[in-house]
């Protein structure tokens, strides 16, 4: 068990070191991903302003992020709720190795329709 929590502990130090290091190559370079589908279409993707919704949200600039990205700033709590959650059973549970990568298909199902269905409306309002 030990060993599954210090696990848990290095991705978590892994994923915020990898998150700030965009954030300090996007501040101090501006150093961020353009978006083809905008680019070549002029039309937003569903992940167009997630960059700047995230940073926002580390800024606590809530309105902001809000605004460069709803459906992102919408099912990041939910995301890491799920993260928390799945790491969570990872480690009390000592039967199953690979909890954390499961998700029922009916989720990513919804997320996929609802990813579409928001890239879709957000070109049309």
């Amino acid at each position: 068990m030990r060993q599954r929590i210090i696990k848990v502990i290095c991705k978590v130090i892994f994923l915020l070191g990898l998150l700030l290091g965009y954030y300090f190559l996007n501040s101090k370079y501006n150093f961020g991903i353009p978006c083809p589908i905008n680019k070549f279409t002029g039309y937003l993707c569903p992940g167009c302003g997630i960059t700047r919704c995230i940073f926002s949200i580390i800024e606590f600039r809530l309105k902001d992020a809000f605004f460069y990205n709803p459906l992102v700033f919408i099912l990041i709590p939910f995301f890491l709720l799920y993260f928390v959650y799945t790491h969570y059973l990872y480690i009390v549970d000592k039967e199953d190795e690979n909890i954390c990568m499961k998700m029922p298909k009916w989720i990513w199902t919804i997320l996929l329709i609802v990813v579409i269905l928001f890239g879709i409306l957000r070109n049309l309002i």
